[in-house]
């Protein structure tokens, strides 16, 4: 009868929501979603069963109907059994089952109803009483020291007033030490996290992609950041000391589609997520970059080579980005038009367009990952970001500061790689965009087979600029330009200066070109007043050499040899010193590889007769053209004539301002940057034109609704 009346009583609490059922990329994340929507309804899950490569079993940690004790009139023998082996409390039948399938986690709801009251606060669970792993520790040096388990909680309380354990749970943990079980359950996996990705760096035991030596770079996948699986690893190697800082690993097939699968289950949510929340995570990620801009400069210095001062500009570029993403909004107006026929309005509207990928190089690391997927999540999309082998930790701090502003689980994923994991994107089904930045001969292959799948794709091909140098221009300011924009960051930057037309002739420019360039400091790019530091690889430098000796072998004067430069304390480093090539010839092999190829402090010196005949070279193989000229007219003559979608006067090609709109001559696909401004929102969303009439039903004319 008292079972009867409880279990009425019961019936009338509120029901507790049993977690929606979904799939998941793995194991613990499943196991993270149900306690998390658990701790959200006032219970606490448990494991009760585990296979741990094939189902989980959870259970809810708390009963709540109290059995009656009498003996009972029927002494039958399962009346008895059950008598044996219940406790005071009745188990929950709350039961939710996950199981792996096809590389996913599937999760089930077998019961979804319980037999007590909702935690009004979660301090009363027992969980709560759970010590921390500092206070582990202290327990087994206090036991050893011969304390009592009374007066170990006693002195516990004295630096943790709130701890809410008893002497039986001393006792407890005394035990395990004793099985050599020094493994903690901490309170705070009971409390619903923001983001995954944060608790895990937070987490008091080190997460296992650290714990290798030299550590190995983990994918992003849903939120959490994991070790791959794979055992083939590329070196990420520190281009001064040749040390290896860290290894990347080849991400394999099923973490590729674990991380897409992430991104996909994520666009929903996201896409209604209201674009002023966006706009705020945004502001908060750019106040975290600038508060870590230290590490990722040091990060960026230490895997790339470049000097720390090209560094903070590299990551400060890709903030301006991140700071014109905080007003998207305003550039994601649609257009409305009234009455454009009898009762017919017409509007339209921008929205994302599902997952995006981004495939970087190396020579930005911080900038282009930040130019790639701050817009693109800005407008909605998610994310898949592959960063490039030779330099990805900037990528994963910049994904951890936005984890850590509030971008949800699996809006921004990272995976690593090289070729295979680049066809991989461009085939995949879910994926809607793909953005590119790289050499000539690798963007023809990315958006040739994206482009076969039906993907919008923009690929920012070409590597070098060249300079017009007219006679009448500034001495002074030019040569500052060219020596900056030719040599600075060793002459690895995509849109520095690969080759200079003199108008007119070298002869009254070469000494003093010489004179700049010997005076610029070559060495690591942590030492103060660097200029050039070391260019990214080994293979790098060789290709280098090799490209100036076979300029040499087909006419080419060199002015200034940077081969055999020799910086103490750093012999085995990567360093090349500035370099000078003149009488080039557009018909040589290393004019032309140099063109396509992001290669190294060497400056080619052409001459040319007339602003004409400069005009010809840089229309036939240019990327981005500069002229240095005092004449408004000649300048003026330039930029109507020129056939590049970048033009400079008197100042070298950059990178646009993240506020202006650049086209390029082949739409989607060209050797412009389009992933800011206008043309980035052009890209990562797309037009939804919407025609409605309302009409009133019974008089069979249109009205106003």
């Amino acid at each position: 009868m008292m079972d009867i009346e409880c279990s009425s009583e019961l019936n009338e609490q509120p029901q507790m929501l049993p977690p929606p059922p979904g799939t998941f990329i793995d194991r613990e994340e499943l196991i993270q979603h149900v306690g998390e929507f658990a701790v959200s309804q006032g219970y606490v899950v448990t494991i009760k069963q585990s296979k741990r490569d094939k189902v989980v079993v959870l259970g809810c940690d708390r009963g709540g109907v109290y059995r009656n004790r009498r003996k009972p009139i029927d002494e039958s023998a399962e009346c008895i059994r059950r008598r044996r082996t219940g406790s005071r409390l009745t188990n929950c039948p709350f039961e939710v089952v996950g199981k792996k399938d096809d590389g996913l986690w599937v999760l089930t709801v077998k019961n979804g109803t319980h037999n007590h009251e909702p935690l009004k606060d979660i301090a009363e669970h027992p969980s709560a009483r759970r010590f921390s792993e500092k206070e582990v520790l202290l327990i087994k040096e206090m036991t050893e020291a011969g304390l009592k388990p009374r007066q170990i909680l006693k002195r516990l309380r004295q630096s943790n007033p709130d701890l809410l354990s008893t002497p039986k749970h001393v006792y407890n943990v005394k035990a395990k030490l004793r099985q050599g079980n020094m493994s903690v359950r901490n309170y705070k996996s009971l409390k619903p996290q923001k983001s995954a990705v944060r608790n895990n760096y937070l987490s008091v035991m080190e997460p296992s992609w650290r714990q290798h030596n030299p550590p190995r770079v983990p994918n992003l996948i849903g939120g959490r950041f994991v070790d791959s699986q794979s055992f083939a690893s590329i070196d990420v190697i520190n281009p001064a000391t040749q040390e290896v800082v860290s290894q990347v690993p080849l991400t394999t097939n099923e973490e590729f589609r674990a991380a897409v699968f992430a991104a996909k289950r994520a666009f929903p949510s996201w896409r209604n997520t209201p674009s002023t929340i966006r706009q705020r995570i945004m502001f908060k990620f750019q106040e975290l970059i600038r508060r870590d801009i230290d590490k990722l400069a040091m990060n960026i210095t230490n895997e790339h080579g470049k000097a720390l001062k090209d560094a903070y500009d590299d990551v400060l570029c890709g903030l301006e980005v991140v700071e014109h993403a905080c007003g998207l909004a305003n550039l994601q107006i649609g257009e409305f038009v009234s009455n454009i026929s009898n009762g017919v309005d017409s509007y339209s509207i921008r929205e994302p367009l599902g997952v995006c990928a981004g495939i970087c190089p190396f020579d930005f690391p911080a900038m282009i990952p930040l130019w790639m997927f701050s817009t693109a999540v800005t407008c909605g999309n998610t994310f898949i970001l592959k960063p490039s082998e030779k330099d990805p930790g900037a990528a994963v701090m910049l994904a951890e500061l936005a984890a850590e502003a509030g971008l949800p689980n699996g809006v921004l994923n990272i995976v690593h790689g090289s070729n295979e994991i680049i066809s991989t994107i461009c085939d995949d089904d879910d994926i809607k965009a793909v953005s590119f930045v790289g050499p000539s001969t690798a963007g023809s292959y990315v958006y040739s087979r994206a482009s076969a799948k039906g993907k919008r794709v923009q690929c920012n091909i070409g590597a070098k600029n060249h300079a017009v140098v007219m006679p009448d221009a500034s001495m002074d300011t030019t040569l500052n330009a060219l020596v900056t924009a030719g040599f600075g960051g060793a002459g690895q930057k995509r849109m520095s200066l690969s080759t200079v037309v003199f108008v007119g002739g070298l002869t009254p420019w070469e000494d003093k070109l010489v004179e700049r360039a010997q005076a610029l400091r070559v060495q690591p790019g942590t030492e103060p007043d660097t200029d050039i530091g070391p260019v990214i690889s080994k293979q790098a430098k060789e290709l280098i050499c090799r490209l100036i000796q076979s300029s040499v072998g087909s006419g080419a004067k060199l002015v200034v040899d940077g081969r055999n430069i020799l910086v103490p304390g750093y012999e085995h480093g990567n360093f090349i010193g500035p370099t000078i090539l003149s009488n080039v010839k557009v018909s040589m092999e290393c004019y032309k590889l140099i063109q396509e190829e992001t290669c190294g402090p060497v400056l080619l010196c052409m001459e040319a007769d007339n602003i004409e005949e400069a005009i010809d070279i840089v229309n036939r193989y240019g990327n981005g053209a500069s002229i240095f000229t005092t004449s408004g007219v000649t300048a003026r003559k330039f930029q109507t004539e020129i056939e590049v979608g970048q033009v400079g006067i008197n100042i070298p090609i950059s990178a646009p301002f993240p506020f202006s709109c650049f086209t390029s001559l082949k739409p989607l696909f060209a050797g412009d940057f389009n992933f800011d401004g206008k043309a980035g929102i052009q890209f990562y969303t797309q037009i939804k034109t919407v025609s409605q009439q309302w009409k009133d039903v019974a008089a069979g004319t249109s009205s106003d609704v």
